[in-house]
């Protein structure tokens, strides 16, 4: 993580405003020219009709993994290559977890040469066939007009192909209908985690972002008052946990146009910071939420911007399509290989519920769960593992016998005492041997500090699901740090040990100090020798 990023954290401290702006480079739109090169598209009959749909001449070439798919035609296909097509479009929907995006006319290397009209509605229509045969529907996002070599009009078309998985249950309360019955009848599900926008509530934020794991946020900014202090921290904040964000600029109904250009401004200044190096993407089209949803999922580098208003109602109709076709964002292979580890379940929520008992909500970070299974949760204070039972599961308000790895989830645990349980414990499998420390270390960066980070110093440590207090016990071939400096620092922590592990991301906190880095080494310890090290 560059150490820049302390400019945003550091910048809401500063008194009259934050860090410097950077320059005022327009960014590039979408459809805009790609830099691929390629041929320029050749007048005809007075115009240009490439240059009429500004359309890049040519595409990203089709990668084998991932959930999109060139095909330049689809027109009466032999029934061999039929299976063949539709082998292909459940390999796609699987890379997408049950979404596709098959762009129609499009050469393998990205070329586009388009289809006249006859060839379109046949491919479209072999299309159609090959979902059916997958159980899939399928919805034409666009179609562009292309300029190539030929006297006749000739178009590309995007298609959404959505199939919805035995196991997965968008729709939302404008029927009135119970939260069940809008997930029996959902073809994807899209969850919000509301965090809290005040500073006095920062600690809530962090554990948000560190322990359910999210696959992106939505950065929320008033259009009537602009950047603000906490705007810019929790930017920071996503940046440094390396979390993908768009930004909703909210409540145009109550500014001027005036206003809410000049908040845009504001934002793209920012992002294009050398501590955020991003690049916003103002979304005014159906069009462009299409493209931005495909850039975001394919680039880091990509910021979305969408102006709306959740009273009038404008432009909420583009935030809905950017979501609807949003791919999902982490790998199919990454998680198949966490399916194959053993379980361990993070303890984010605790609950009694009337005649089911002890209830936790979590993410399972690595594995499968079902129900029935026996596993240990822990550590207590005094560092043991406690044996449980897995008595039924529920996702999205829905039972569920089955949990992968990366979902969340609530586990009923029958009469477990809801006493012995806490924020930060995790629940694995009995044969993983779970290790916990009462010391540990990290390399670090120091986003921000009023004036000289010491040994002995106290802050709040963030890592997944853990939130605790520790004290700096060493820093290592340094006496001190200052802001943006990096070092190898020895933390303990001063209430319990936890259950941490090697690489996990960290970011630690007091009042106006800030940083981030990740663990490199654990001080495992057995249940008695944390009991010997309680009190100290």
């Amino acid at each position: 993580m560059d150490s820049r990023v302390s400019e945003l954290f550091g910048g809401c401290c500063r008194p009259g405003g934050g860090p410097a702006m950077g320059g005022t480079l327009k960014a590039r739109g979408a459809g805009g020219s790609s830099g691929c090169g390629g041929p320029k598209g050749k007048k005809k009959n007075g115009r240009n009709r490439g240059s009429k749909a500004n359309n890049p001449p040519y595409l990203p070439p089709e990668a084998e993994d991932g959930n999109i798919e060139y095909k330049l035609k689809l027109v009466n296909p032999s029934q061999y290559r039929f299976e063949h097509l539709v082998t292909q479009m459940k390999w796609r929907l699987q890379e997408g977890r049950g979404e596709a995006v098959y762009q129609i006319g499009v050469e393998d290397n990205g070329l586009l040469v388009g289809l006249a009209e006859e060839e379109m509605r046949a491919s479209l229509k072999t299309l159609h066939r090959m979902a059916e045969k997958v159980g899939a529907d399928i919805t034409v996002l666009r179609e562009r007009e292309v300029d190539y070599d030929s006297d006749m009009p000739r178009k590309i078309t995007e298609v959404l192909v959505r199939k919805v998985p035995d196991n997965q249950q968008v729709v939302n309360y404008s029927d009135s209908r119970t939260a069940e019955e809008i997930c029996e009848s959902s073809s994807k599900m899209i969850t919000f985690i509301d965090l809290a926008g005040h500073h006095k509530y920062l600690h809530t934020t962090i554990f948000g972002l560190t322990s359910y794991c999210p696959d992106c946020a939505l950065l929320l900014v008033s259009a009537n008052t602009g950047i603000a202090g906490t705007t810019r921290e929790h930017l920071g904040l996503a940046l440094a946990l390396k979390v993908p964000f768009f930004i909703v600029v909210s409540k145009v109904d109550l500014c001027a146009k005036t206003t809410v250009e000049r908040t845009v401004r504001q934002l793209e200044r920012v992002l294009k910071q050398p501590g955020c190096h991003k690049v916003p993407m103002l979304v005014t089209s159906e069009d462009d939420a299409v493209t931005a949803a495909q850039q975001f999922a394919q680039s880091p580098n990509v910021t979305p911007i969408f102006t709306l208003s959740s009273v009038s109602g404008e432009s909420l109709d583009l935030l809905k399509v950017f979501l609807n076709i949003l791919p999902p964002l982490t790998n199919s292979k990454e998680q198949e290989e966490l399916m194959q580890q053993l379980t361990e379940f993070q303890v984010d929520e605790i609950y009694t519920v009337p005649e089911v008992g002890t209830v936790v909500g979590g993410t399972l970070s690595s594995g499968i769960c079902r129900e029935g299974d026996q596993l240990v949760v822990g550590p207590t204070d005094d560092g043991c593992f406690l044996e449980l039972k897995v008595c039924s599961i529920q996702r999205n308000r829905s039972a569920c016998r089955v949990l992968r790895a990366g979902q969340a989830a609530t586990l009923a645990l029958g009469d477990f005492d809801r006493a012995l349980l806490r924020k930060g414990m995790v629940m694995v499998s009995p044969e993983m041997n779970p290790t916990i420390c009462s010391v540990f270390e990290a390399e670090i960066v120091l986003l921000f500090h009023a004036t000289t980070f010491r040994r002995g110093f106290q802050v709040t440590v963030h890592v997944g699901n853990v939130r605790q207090t520790a004290v700096v016990e060493k820093i290592h071939a340094k006496d001190k740090l200052r802001t943006g400096e990096k070092a190898v620092v020895r933390f303990r922590f001063l209430k319990h040990p936890e259950y941490l592990k090697v690489g996990a991301k960290l970011l630690f906190r007091e009042g106006v100090t800030k940083g981030i880095g990740h663990v490199t080494d654990v001080q495992a310890i057995t249940a008695g020798e944390a009991q010997a090290n309680m009190g100290f």
